[in-house]
């Protein structure tokens, strides 16, 4: 099996990291593996902002927690109420993806670019984990200006998050491909 299709069928949705870092030469390796995944005619209307600040991070965390609890789904506020839960997984690097709210394309883009990234650590050994529950820092009256001192581009929306960092455990195993799903037409 050559290289690209074993890291495919490898790669886990890491939930437990080492506070360690990541090296800034891994980091531009995923980034530029961003970069490069498939967008419409080549506009690349997406934005990466690259969180590492842990105090910044917690900070996002406590509004993610938050305005979920204010929802009042009994599910989801079970979830974020559990002892030692954070919507990060304590990982030491996460990367935000936003995109150009006028672009109807932007949600697959952006779901390109964060398999790149995932595919791209695992093959650099730095687990990852592509997730949406960061929307919920958005999902507010001061959206606006949180997307602003984030950096994020007026007019672009956050799409998804990967969080990166090295594994504190081992990768979880793969569970069985149902292959029932594919149908052919010849």
């Amino acid at each position: 099996m050559n290289e690209t299709l074993r890291t495919i069928k490898t790669r886990r949705a890491v939930r437990n990291y080492k506070s360690e870092q990541i090296s800034d030469f891994e980091l531009q390796e995923i980034l530029n593996a961003a970069l490069h995944a498939p967008n419409a005619m080549n506009k690349q209307n997406w934005h990466f902002t690259v969180l590492q600040n842990k105090d910044i991070l917690d900070k996002l965390a406590d509004r993610i927690i938050e305005n979920v609890i204010n929802l009042n789904n009994k599910a989801l506020t079970n979830m974020v109420s559990a002892p030692g839960y954070h919507p990060f997984y304590k990982a030491p690097t996460v990367i935000l993806i936003s995109g150009d709210a006028a672009n109807e394309f932007i949600q697959i883009e952006a779901g390109t670019a964060a398999q790149n990234i995932a595919l791209a650590a695992e093959s650099l050994s730095v687990g990852s984990c592509i997730m949406t529950m960061p929307n919920f820092a958005f999902d507010y009256e001061k959206a606006e200006a949180l997307k602003r001192d984030l950096g994020i581009p007026k007019g672009y929306n956050h799409i998804c998050s990967v969080v990166l960092g090295y594994k504190a455990g081992p990768t979880p195993t793969a569970p069985l491909r149902n292959a029932e799903v594919i149908n052919y037409i010849r």
